[in-house]
């Protein structure tokens, strides 16, 4: 018999997840703790065997206009020898009674289990369907940290690595910090992107909230390239619309970011922006090699560069990014797609509603 129970417990939650070492954050005490300063209620879930913990599910409750659902972000986290679809089956039934009790009309969960017909059956015997959407990442793009740095540098496509030497001769500098400043830095960085790119941005809070939690136990970083005012080689892009300082009394200005979580052996890349202040000195190669080289010497197996697009879509709104990404080296790990279990018929509203949104994002 498997036993469903909320689990309280943070000491026992962090050494079953960090046992079964899975490629993500999303399922860290912390992650759920942020999601509560957000707004965001929780309810974490440990599935026992002859009271042996055999599962953890960190579950959220999102209200939503479009609807409302019990979320499992990159989960359940279930140890290997165990039988999961008997768990899985166990904690959807569990988490149906809340759902009807509380007027949710769904569950939705967001695997980490890799993209296997074997995975995708677990959901489908379990009562699921595919989501309309994903909610996080389903195609991951992770770089081997154990080869030295040299090796590192040589399996790198040669124009990344030219442009991180290119960009050491340009005078580019890196800051690592976690401070009010270092986020001030990135947030000025990060609005001139989301102007830019004109995508959905999250909050000032947001980041405030996500560094606070994860820097309480130098989990997370803020990465900052700066470019020298004074450089001879710089050639400012006069269309940028970010403000470049008329002074030369303040010695660098930064220019590119990126947003960093080290967890479970891992360093992942959650967040990026660059100013294009400066187009020609390539400063992000210089940022996210700084970074991968912290993951390593954290003593870190993998750096995760998050998400990148299909191979097969060359005009995915990521694929961009993901040319970028792929330049570091590295290899590509999917994960099953999102299931939804479906508990109301209102589900359908949301289901029409996300179907629509991805047409209309080219997703």
């Amino acid at each position: 018999m498997i036993d469903i129970c909320e689990l309280t417990d943070r000491a026992l939650w962090d050494a079953f997840v960090e046992k079964e070492a899975p490629h993500t954050f999303l399922h860290s005490w912390e992650w759920g703790v942020f999601q509560e300063r957000i707004g965001t209620p929780v309810a974490r879930f440990g599935a026992y065997r002859d009271g042996r913990l055999v599962a953890a599910a960190l579950v959220l409750k999102i209200r939503a206009k479009r609807g409302s659902f019990l979320f499992c972000p990159h989960g359940p986290i279930i140890d290997q020898n165990s039988d999961s679809l008997e768990i899985l089956k166990e904690l959807t039934a569990s988490l149906e009674r809340i759902a009807r009790g509380e007027g949710f009309a769904f569950i939705r969960i967001s695997p980490i289990l890799t993209d296997t017909p074997e995975h995708r059956d677990l959901f489908t015997h379990a009562g699921y369907r595919p989501a309309p959407i994903h909610m996080h990442p389903e195609l991951a793009w992770i770089l081997d940290l154990t080869p030295s740095e040299s090796d590192l540098l040589s399996a790198m496509r040669k124009t990344t690595r030219g442009s991180i030497k290119k960009a050491e001769r340009d005078g580019v500098t890196v800051s690592q910090g976690m401070s009010e400043a270092d986020l001030t830095a990135f947030s000025k960085i990060y609005d001139t992107t989301v102007k830019r790119q004109h995508f959905t941005p999250f909050s000032p809070a947001y980041f405030k909230e996500e560094l606070s939690l994860f820097s309480e136990r130098g989990r997370a970083g803020i990465f900052i390239g700066r470019i020298a005012l004074n450089a001879t080689n710089t050639d400012p892009n006069p269309n940028s619309k970010f403000q470049i300082p008329n002074s030369l009394n303040q010695e660098s200005v930064p220019v590119s970011t990126a947003f960093i979580i080290f967890d479970q052996n891992s360093g992942y890349y959650h967040h990026g922006a660059s100013s294009q202040a400066y187009p020609k000195i390539p400063a992000s190669h210089l940022v996210l090699w700084t970074a991968i080289l912290e993951a390593k010497r954290r003593g870190c197996h993998s750096f995760n560069f998050w998400g990148i697009s299909p191979e097969d879509q060359p005009h995915h709104p990521w694929a961009g990014l993901s040319l970028f990404k792929k330049g570091f080296g590295g290899n590509a790990e999917a994960y099953v797609h999102a299931h939804d279990f479906i508990v109301r018929p209102t589900y359908w509203i949301n289901w029409l509603i996300e179907t629509i949104r991805r047409k209309r994002r080219h997703l």
